[in-house]
């Protein structure tokens, strides 16, 4: 252990009673003036709430306004920024005070002075509305971390370069701490995955921290307050080490186990003591630390872990045990050259899953149902003799006998040997009465769990417990229907993308856990309407930049072994470079994530225009897992070309670079008229044979000239008849062909494919008792059949698109403006959508009694909607029993006449009806 001690500085001041009390009574009033009408609330930091241990220089402030009076509006803001939180909430500031500002915007980026490391900053925000009146929120707070890497004082520690090693390593030291202290963080860096304990408590509720990220190119630490777990005098600090993606022991396709990062794990610790008197001391891992193995005997990320309870140390992470007997540590060196804050929800267990239903097989096997598909772990409670061996199998399946049958999943496994199977945990009992077993370093994708025991033991259903793991992402949507199929679809949609969100997208949790990029822009609409992503988004697209090759070419998963650049990459999938950010941008008004890969987008397009100097490429996977029909790659993969080249025109017109605007604009259009000449027939108005991709694509994504777009949806939804109304699509086409159905005139075809129930569809998998989606359309397919795959998974977005109507606009977006384009489809009697954008909650319901519709829209404080309503023949619209043909309170009539009406609503309430 190395201490360092130095003088405490920036803090200004030190607590007092009267300063306490003070502080008390100010938030208190705050508290009681929150539900004041226009009162900021919600405040954020980069898109966390309080956060600990920020990198960002320039760290975002956001908020949303209490308000739900009609026409709700921020006419003003003024931030207060510094480290006395006293002064900020009396409106003082002290670090950043940029002054009243006259915008209604409530995204600030921070551009005072420099900020310093490990330094507690406080910020409140004032606005004002439209009346004049000024409302301030409550004061929030942001901590800076280590800001550069200079500041680490610790040393990265191992126990051994033997990657071969299969026992986890554990390190401990002891530490003093001066009696009064008033603050204490630790900050811990690894190379691999982690538990700490402090005086035998495990640290936090975090899961498989750090976040997977390219090694060797960028490290991500963790900041914890560890205040409440440290006493006055002699304590004791523990690290437990996985090996995660980082010593890849298991044997796969993707050669993981040849990493060129791959290594022992090792961990670097700063834990830093702030004194009462303002002095901090700082414990550092070194070469003083004492390491050993202990009964986690093997642990993979990728198939399970092995306990052996006979080895446990009790006491092994408290001040009193005695290690006489361990080992010292070996010094490493720093796995890259980037070591940068996580900030993004962690993963934790964050749902419970009671077993449903237990069969016993015999004395030795039982077979736990959780009734329903996740990833994650379990967890067993057990008593027998000392010895017991048991294996956990877990499974999507069982086989008639009842065994699990994991068939479907272990397709890509290529084990050495018989000591590693998969999914299949190893818990051998200590005999020490009930004992109880989750693994730490491993998750996996089930619904049932066979547990075979060396010798009878007695389980009960209550004997096993799952726990759905994923990165805890706030909810932000929500969707309920008349028909329970959709309902169910939205659910499963729900879980499946949860159960693929592990700091990356991936796309499936049990058989590859990688981060397929192809799948993950596909469904990034879907997770970006139902779950606050934009922090995940953003560490993703960073291991984007990580992972480009100097001439721009990505691989097809991220983060990637080197794995990925020779096959499943190309414009179809690697357009996360591009879909993402401008996803991001529109559901968030923010434009930083654009500006930090605008590079990168441009290194991808140049090089796609390099090596397809005619508008057309053919490179790529095309449209993965069809029902039958097969579409051109070079359609599709073109299309994807042709919208990364748009995105990229308009990102560069957006930041500020009118040359690459016009150039980048100019390609797209070439793109688009090389696609329209050899795919397009405009006498007929079909793209290639006419099959469901090759119309729904083009369309989708705008390459169909704007004059035949009515032609061309026509066109598409006789096809649909056609095909009985069911998809005959594959990955490509879910994501474009509800929504070229329904934007284009088809809405009531896109329900009836959206809502079917029979082979092939996202109703038959629920029809035959499916809780996520799965890989492929037959339930019975010989191959790509994980029951847990989210890249079918964009109709959890289009039914807030499709149905709600609920869409960002480009030109206000953030849902500063909200596109309203609601329909009322044949064979739904009730729909409701709501989704939680930056400025609160927008809303879109509606009940079909007949031909009259009833029409419930909100529009948060201090935004707008433009509302287009399909009106039929001989009905009129009215609001609050009044015909709706002039303006009024809150409501601008821009189109009062017609099959389409158009209103601009201001923020608040309405209620319309349509008879």
């Amino acid at each position: 252990m190395v201490i360092f001690r130095v003088p405490f500085a920036g803090w200004g001041w030190l607590l007092s009673c009267a300063s306490l009390l003070a502080i008390s009574w100010l938030l208190g009033s705050q508290a009681a003036a929150a539900q004041a009408a226009g009162t900021p609330v919600g405040l954020r930091c980069e898109y966390l709430t309080n956060p600990l241990g920020l990198d960002a220089p320039r760290p975002r402030f956001t908020w949303r306004l209490h308000d739900d009076r009609r026409g709700a509006a921020q006419t003003a803001y003024q931030l207060a920024v510094g480290t006395d939180s006293l002064v900020v909430a009396r409106g003082g500031a002290g670090t950043w005070a940029p002054g009243k500002v006259a915008a209604a915007q409530q995204l600030v980026t921070y551009a005072g002075p420099a900020l310093q490391p490990f330094t507690k900053y406080y910020w409140r925000v004032q606005a004002w509305g439209k009346a004049g009146g000024a409302a301030a929120g409550q004061v929030a707070s942001f901590e800076t971390g280590l800001l550069d890497q200079k500041n680490w004082q610790g040393t990265w520690i191992s126990d051994t370069r033997d990657v071969a090693l299969k026992p986890a390593p554990y390190f401990r030291t002891t530490f003093e701490v001066p009696r009064a202290l008033q603050k204490a963080r630790a900050y811990i860096a690894v190379a691999g995955l982690y538990e700490l304990y402090i005086n035998g408590r495990k640290v936090g509720n975090h899961r498989l921290d750090p976040m997977y990220t390219r090694f060797d190119r960028r490290t991500l630490y963790v900041t914890y307050d560890v205040t409440p777990y440290l006493r006055p005098g002699r304590n004791a600090v523990g690290v437990l080490l996985g090996n995660g993606w980082y010593n890849h022991q298991s044997t796969a396709v993707w050669y993981f186990h040849e990493s060129p990062w791959r290594n022992r794990p090792a961990f670097c610790l700063d834990l830093r003591l702030t004194g009462a008197d303002g002095h901090v001391t700082t414990v550092t891992s070194g070469t003083d630390w004492k390491t050993a193995l202990g009964p986690l005997v093997f642990n993979s990320i990728y198939t399970a872990e092995h306990y052996d309870a006979r080895r446990e140390q009790p006491g092994w992470n408290t001040v009193d045990f005695d290690d006489a007997k361990w080992q010292p540590v070996m010094p490493r060196a720093a796995p890259s050259g980037r070591i940068v804050a996580q900030a993004l929800p962690p993963i934790r267990n964050v749902e419970k899953i009671p077993t449903q239903s237990l069969a016993k097989l015999n004395d030795t096997t039982y077979v736990f149902d959780l009734g329903r598909n996740i990833a994650g772990v379990s967890e067993l409670r057990v008593q027998g003799p000392a010895g017991t061996v048991l294996h956990l199998k877990h499974g999507e399946r069982r086989y008639p006998n009842g065994h699990v049958d994991q068939s479907n999943i272990d397709v890509h496994y290529r084990p050495t040997d018989k000591s590693d199977p998969f999914q299949t945990d190893i818990f051998t009992l200590g005999g020490r009465g009930e004992e109880t077993f989750m693994p730490r370093f491993n998750y996996k994708g089930f619904q049932y769990v066979e547990v075979t025991s060396s010798q009878p033991v007695a389980l009960s259903a209550g004997s096993l417990t799952g726990y759905f793991m994923h990165s805890d992402v706030a909810p932000v949507g929500q969707v309920q229907s008349s028909n329970p199929t959709i309902n169910k679809i939205w659910w499963a949609t729900n879980n499946s993308y949860l159960s693929n969100l592990f700091g990356y997208p991936t796309d499936c949790p049990q058989r590859e856990k990688n981060g397929w990029t192809g799948d993950a822009h596909i469904a990034s609409e879907t997770g970006l309407y139902n779950f606050d992503g934009i922090t995940v988004y953003e560490k993703w697209l960073a291991d984007h930049r990580d992972e480009q090759q100097p001439n721009g070419v990505l691989p097809s998963i991220i983060p990637s072994d080197g794995w990925g650049y020779e096959w499943g990459n190309g414009p179809d999938w690697t357009s996360t470079i591009a879909i993402i950010p401008w996803n991001i941008y529109l559901f968030y008004g923010d434009a930083k994530l654009l500006a930090d890969c605008y590079g990168n987008l441009k290194r991808y397009v140049d090089h796609l225009a390099e090596t397809s100097p005619g508008g057309l490429t053919s490179w790529g996977l095309g449209d993965w897992v069809p029902v039958k029909s097969k579409s051109p790659v070079e359609l599709t993969s073109s299309v994807y070309y042709f919208t990364d080249a748009s995105i990229l025109a308009k990102a560069a017109k957006l930041l500020g670079h009118p040359a690459d605007y016009a150039h980048y604009s100019a390609l797209a259009q070439k793109i688009r008229a090389a696609i329209n000449a050899k795919y397009l027939n405009r006498q007929t108005g079909l793209y290639g044979s006419g099959v469901q991709t090759e119309l729904s694509v083009p369309l989708y994504w705008g390459v169909v000239p704007d004059e035949l777009r009515a032609q061309v949806a026509a066109n598409l939804a006789r096809r649909v008849a056609a095909d009985h109304y069911h998809l005959d699509v594959g990955l490509l086409g879910t994501k474009a062909i509800l929504g070229a159905l329904s934007d284009n005139g088809q809405a009531d075809v896109a329900y009836r494919l959206a809502a079917q129930e029979t082979y092939p569809s996202w109703g038959w998998w629920m029809a035959n008792g499916a809780t996520t989606l799965y890989e492929n359309w037959p339930i019975d397919a010989k191959s790509d059949i994980s029951m847990n795959h989210i890249m079918f998974g964009e109709i959890g977005a289009w039914l807030y698109k499709g149905l709600g109507g609920i869409k960002p606009d480009p030109q206000q977006p953030g849902f500063k403006n909200v596109l309203l384009t609601p329909h009322f489809v044949a064979g739904l009697d009730h729909f409701e959508a709501s989704h939680e954008g930056p400025y609160g909650l927008i809303k879109s319901a509606w009940t079909r009694n007949g031909a009259a519709v009833v029409y419930n829209v909100t529009v948060p404080p201090n935004a707008t909607a433009t509302l287009t309503l399909p009106v039929a023949a001989g009905q009129a619209v009215s609001e609050a029993g009044q015909p709706l043909v002039a303006s009024r309170a809150g409501i601008r009539v821009v189109q009062a006449t017609g099959p389409l009406r158009q209103y601009q609503l201001a923020a608040g309430a309405y209620r319309l009806a349509i008879r």
